[in-house]
């Protein structure tokens, strides 16, 4: 194979891979297909190949994918608990070379998070599912999203800001950063990976094989994230209610939460143990391979402060 040129994608109309079939599509190097139910009405831009299958049969879903060189896997957490498999093994039965699992955050082979961080932990089985079962993965580690995980929608329960309640928990001091990826740097960063060639000198896709290829947008503490919406916001500290508490302190009150039945405590661990002072979350980027520029900040951050004030 001499490149990557038909990719398919599960999951093409969300926040995610959405994105990437944008960023696909401007290389004008791939042939994009969005597989979907056959009852599905998402829409998609023009460039784009859709692909109606019944997901319950195993044969439809590997006469889809026969032929292509790449599957992209990003699933709702709503959706079966048996369909990530499922999908592995038609890809694996039609021959598609490589599979990216629905892996997307931290680093799935750093030993101590896929160990002590729920979603890492998750992430690195799917990979290894891909791997047990005779397939090919390549992983995408993009820290958090910055639009969705960082403080937009799921408010303190994930990096501690609430922007409509103006308040602010500060894990520790809120100095120590981590690292985070915009959805469009996640769209640029496949398409950069596989305009990249297949095989041959580096870089090539076949690089990760069995790995994850890694980036990010931003390197943020919490404090520049708040400062950051201070400037954006054109107001101060003395606006926000602000707290502060100690990030392994906050992982158990996620957990606990979750034994009583309240599952936002999933997010509430899983962000604040990304933040411990050891740095086990911290990762070398390919960026610079990849040709890939950090972004704006405050730019980023006017586009949160935006769409959470209109929802």
């Amino acid at each position: 194979m001499s490149g990557i040129k038909k990719v398919a994608i599960v999951g093409a109309a969300g926040n995610l891979a959405s994105h990437c079939v944008t960023e696909l599509l401007k290389t004008g190097k791939h042939t994009v297909t969005a597989i979907v139910r056959t009852e599905s009405t998402s829409t998609f831009p023009d460039g784009v190949l859709v692909s109606r299958v019944d997901f319950n049969s195993s044969t439809a879903l590997e006469s889809t994918l026969r032929g292509q060189d790449f599957l992209m896997i990003t699933l709702a957490p709503a959706a079966p608990p048996d369909l990530h498999t499922r999908l592995v093994r038609a890809a694996i039965a039609a021959g598609v070379p490589y599979i990216m699992p629905n892996a997307y955050g931290y680093d799935v082979t750093n030993a101590t998070l896929a160990k002590q961080e729920m979603y890492t932990g998750m992430s690195w089985q799917k990979c290894k599912e891909v791997e047990e079962l005779g397939g090919t993965w390549v992983g995408m580690t993009c820290g958090c999203w910055y639009e969705w995980h960082a403080f937009a929608f799921l408010g303190d329960n994930s990096f501690g800001i609430d922007i409509k309640k103006r308040t602010v928990t500060f894990f520790d001091e809120g100095t120590t950063k981590v690292q985070v990826s915009t959805w469009k740097q996640c769209g640029r960063a496949l398409a950069a990976l596989l305009s990249l060639p297949e095989s041959g000198s580096s870089p090539a896709v076949a690089d990760w094989k069995n790995a994850s290829f890694k980036f990010d947008s931003f390197d943020l503490s919490q404090r520049d994230m708040l400062d950051s919406l201070n400037r954006v916001m054109r107001i101060g500290d003395g606006d926000w209610d602000i707290k502060y508490v100690k990030a392994e302190d906050r992982v158990n009150e996620g957990l606990e939460a979750m034994k009583g039945g309240d599952m936002s405590g999933f997010a509430k661990a899983m962000y604040s143990r990304v933040f411990y002072k050891s740095g086990d979350s911290v990762y070398e980027t390919s960026n610079e391979v990849l040709g890939l520029e950090r972004e704006v900040l405050d730019e980023q951050t006017k586009s949160i402060v935006d769409a959470v004030l209109k929802a």
